[in-house]
């Protein structure tokens, strides 16, 4: 795993990103015109550039479907005040109501902001915090030290602490129950195998899952299944993608599939893998689809053009959840602006777009 790891118009009191008006007051190297992708749902969607860890470079942009307008590091634009900028390394970003929240890394902490402006709120201190899901009036946050935050989202403090296993990651919530993707990444060559079961209305730990090592991605399906990613020990056990059924929380099926990141969008799964092997010194990058529905490769890539021999590390995927675009980001290098591609539901490409450094996290707003 690698864990690199508005300027606002002075007289403008209110900003809506939703808003198609066009706004004169961003300087041009931080605008960029795209194709308009009018939406009855969708206002727009941000991305999150992790940026490399020590770096305290991690951004924020905005993509307005009416407008066409791409808006980069918005974050610091919104929040002129805020001047160590968002923090060091990016990990995860969600809505939830009227509420943006980022997921900063190495920062220790989650960025509370409103969902249509961006302006900051508050903030969530969460020692090496990874990942942020959503159950009722809570807020559940993954941190490194081996628990769950449960965090309260009208006042945002710390309620609870649920133990799991170590380093936990991705989570997914299927009826009442949290499933918590438990990776041991800093416990090489004795990884962690299971994903955590905790009971959402007694806020505990109620079973572990044996998966394999190093788990990482978990999505649930609309069916009551888990997709669940184990990163291998990038030596001799490779990447795979599990599926587990959460009626027995037993695994069921096992793809034999590299998997490095997963997004799933009705019947359909998208996922791309990034696999660094430390006996060759290099990665092995592939895409596949899936259909969740019967448990069946689809396709050994989802980008049809050729378009995916331009990028360089695919490292976020996201599907329009109203035309089934699907978007890849590429950090590249991981020290230079990436790269944000727009496929259509074919896989031929729509347009592409620079972005921050490492852009790896896509969430959509809603009108």
């Amino acid at each position: 795993m690698k864990n690199t790891k508005f300027i606002l118009c002075l007289s403008c009191v209110v900003l809506s990103m939703a808003s198609c008006r066009k706004d004169d007051s961003f300087i041009p190297e931080d605008q960029e015109q795209l194709p308009a992708e009018p939406s009855v749902e969708l206002a727009g969607f941000y991305l999150l550039n992790e940026a490399n860890m020590g770096s305290n470079k991690s951004s924020l942009d905005y993509y307005d479907f009416n407008s066409g307008n791409y808006r980069k590091n918005i974050y610091s634009q919104a929040n002129p005040n805020a001047t160590l900028g968002l923090g060091d390394v990016g990990n995860d970003i969600k809505i939830y109501g009227s509420r943006l929240y980022v997921v900063v890394n190495m920062s220790d902490k989650v960025e509370v902001l409103a969902a249509k402006t961006a302006k900051r709120i508050g903030q969530i201190n969460i020692p090496n915090c990874r990942y942020i899901t959503f159950y009722k009036s809570k807020a559940y946050i993954t941190a490194y030290d081996g628990y769950v935050s449960v965090v309260d989202t009208a006042s945002l403090k710390e309620e609870k602490q649920i133990a799991v296993g170590k380093q936990p990651e991705e989570m997914a919530i299927v009826g009442t129950k949290l499933y918590v993707a438990n990776s041991g990444g800093y416990n090489y060559p004795n990884y962690e195998r299971t994903v955590s079961v905790i009971d959402l209305n007694t806020l505990s730990e109620t079973k572990r899952i044996d998966v394999a090592i190093n788990l990482h991605r978990l999505k649930a399906d609309q069916y009551g299944d888990l997709y669940v990613t184990s990163r291998g020990d990038y030596y001799n056990i490779p990447s795979n993608l599990f599926v587990i059924d959460t009626k027995t929380d037993q695994v069921k099926k096992t793809f034999n599939l590299a998997a490095s990141n997963i997004a799933i969008d009705k019947d359909e799964a998208y996922l791309y893998s990034v696999e660094w092997n430390n006996n060759t010194g290099s990665n092995a990058i592939s895409y596949a689809k899936i259909n969740v529905k019967d448990e069946t490769i689809i396709s050994k890539s989802f980008i049809t053009d050729g378009t995916d021999q331009s990028i360089v590390i695919p490292y976020g995927i996201a599907v329009n959840p109203v035309n089934s675009d699907v978007y890849v980001t590429d950090a590249k290098d991981y020290v230079s602006p990436g790269t944000l591609y727009c496929f259509d539901k074919a896989g031929k490409k729509k347009f592409s777009v620079t972005t921050g450094d490492i852009p790896a996290h896509l969430v959509f707003l809603n009108k």
